[in-house]
Formats: C-alpha cells, structure tokens, sequence
C-alpha cells in the first residue's frame, strides 16, 4: 500500500510541475489527494486531484501526459500553449491537457494564477471532454469566476484524503457534474453568440472531426464524410473550412500525421513504413513527405531526436 501510495503522489506531482512536489517559497501552496481505490467507473477513472496557488511566472513544460489534465483557473491569470497556439487565460476559465498532446503553461508575473485540476483517463474519456465542449481546436472554455467548479473538485479531493470507501463514486459523479457545467456554457454561447445555421453548422463539423478520429486509420474519404452527413463535398468542405480555417482534406492529413508522430515516440519498435500504414496512408513515402511539410524534418530524424535522453521531447518515465 505503501509503495502505491508514494506512486500515486509522484505522479500527481508531475501533473504540475516537478518543482511543485516540494513548496519551498511561502507565496506558493500545494494540495493533491490520489484515488485510493482502483474501480473504473463506467470507462472512467479519476486518478487524482488538487489546487495550487502558483508564483509569479511559474512554468509547467514543455511536457506530455498519458491521461488528461483539466485545470479550472480560480485567481488570477496566465498563458496556456498548445504546439500550435497560446490562449491568455483568467479567472474562471478552464483548460484541458490531453494525452499524448505537447504542453505548456505559465503564470502571471503580476497575477499569478490560482487554480485547481482533476486528472482522470478511461475509454469513455474522449466522449465525456467531448460532450462538454472540449477538443484539439478547443481545448479552453471561458466562463466567469462565479462558477461552483472549484467547489465541486474540493470534494474529490476531500473524499480521496478521507480515504472515503466511496471515494471512486465521489469522484465520478463530481466529474460528470463539472462536465456538465461547461457543457451548459457552451450551449449558452452558441444561443448568444451564433446564428441558429452557424450552430447547425458547428454540430455537422463536430460529427465528422469525430468521425476522422475515430476512423482515421482506415480507407476514409471526403466524399464518405460528407454523404454520410448528408452534404455534397463542395458544400462539406466549405462548412468545415468556415469553422476550423482547415479544409477535411488538411485536417484528416494532419491527424495522421500528427497520430504518427506519437506513435514515432512512443513506439520505437515500429518502422516508418508500419506506423504510415497504422495511420491510414499506405504510402511510406508520402507519409514521410508530409510529416516533413508539418514538422520541418523528416520522421526518422525526429525520432532520432526524441528517444536521446536528452531531448528536451523525451517523454519521462
């Protein structure tokens, strides 16, 4: 029990920052309970959560995850990065970490943020931060201070401090309840902010990113997205450019390169030629030319690059 114990702490500790597992400055606070059972709840498991008052500019990453990481900012304000864009975040605001996706995040130096998380993973984990309004292009939703978030994760922890015998059903419920609310902010922005067509028009596009996500590694073409949608091409692609600034055709080629990068990291043991396949593009050779257009390299390098120990991308252990 021991040993699973200071398990658990590491990798709570981890999920914000190695400096933070050990508060040495007075301005800072730290607080992190790990779930004590091992019950997956549905497809769904929360493995830890906490708050943290952070100091001026504190930085978390470059960095991975292998299960997602939601902060709810409290106090305060910072920046949150993805490898493609930087979203200035404040009180009241959320941000979520999935895995396998390159982060980082920082304070302010004048107002440095306050804020609480919950990580959690599962197989029915993509379709609850889905349902609530999260995704690759979306991964922030802003709302207001006033929101019972931070409330409702003080529970979670409080019921994996007390040891609660029903701490994995605490948690379960507190983490649909917070999914709820965002989902619910995301509703009332699309009523106020969107025409009634744009948010039809939304909702088609996030159907057929789902159905790119999930079907990305088989034969998959426009023209099937579209008439499965009910859509001519010509008017699909339109949609979906006018919402994501990608046309289907960039944004399918970049999901499988981008799922082959990882797979370039995490699975060594596979050749260029096998992880192309894995991904949907039969062609080593065209998968090799894109991932180059993408990322400036091409994947051997990277790979190369990525498993020295060194390598400010080295995942740790």
């Amino acid at each position: 029990m021991t040993d699973s114990l200071n398990y658990e702490a590491a990798e709570a500790a981890t999920a914000t920052s190695d400096a933070e597992a050990s508060v040495v400055s007075a301005l800072e606070t730290y607080t992190v309970a790990s779930n004590p059972t091992y019950v997956e709840q549905e497809g769904l498991r929360v493995l830890f959560a906490g708050e943290s008052q952070t100091v001026p500019s504190h930085k978390v990453g470059p960095k991975l995850y292998d299960y997602y990481l939601l902060h709810h900012i409290m106090e305060g304000k910072g920046k949150f990065s993805t490898e493609t864009k930087t979203y200035e975040l404040q009180a009241g605001d959320a941000f979520l970490i999935a895995p396998g996706r390159l982060v980082s995040y920082e304070s302010d130096a004048a107002q440095p943020w306050k804020y609480c998380w919950i990580a959690f993973q599962g197989s029915s984990a993509d379709d609850l931060v889905g349902r609530a309004g999260f995704s690759e292009q979306t991964p922030i939703i802003r709302a207001d201070d006033h929101m019972d978030v931070p409330y409702q994760m003080k529970h979670i922890t409080a019921a994996f401090q007390e040891r609660s015998v029903a701490a994995d059903l605490i948690a379960h419920g507190y983490l649909h309840l917070i999914m709820a609310k965002y989902a619910g902010i995301q509703r009332q922005l699309d009523d106020t902010n969107r025409l009634r067509p744009e948010s039809e028009m939304q909702q088609t596009v996030r159907q057929a990113i789902q159905m790119m996500s999930t079907q990305y590694a088989h034969p998959l073409s426009i023209e099937h997205i579209a008439e499965s949608l009910g859509y001519s091409r010509a008017y699909f692609s339109r949609i979906f450019k006018r919402i994501t600034d990608m046309t289907p055709v960039t944004f399918l080629l970049k999901l499988r390169i981008d799922k082959g990068r990882q797979l370039l990291r995490e699975r060594p043991d596979l050749t260029v030629e096998h992880i192309a396949a894995s991904v949907g593009i039969p062609d080593a050779l065209y998968f090799s030319r894109q991932f180059r257009r993408f990322y400036g390299q091409p994947p051997t390098t990277y790979r190369n690059q990525v498993i020295q120990p060194d390598s400010t991308y080295q995942r740790k252990s």
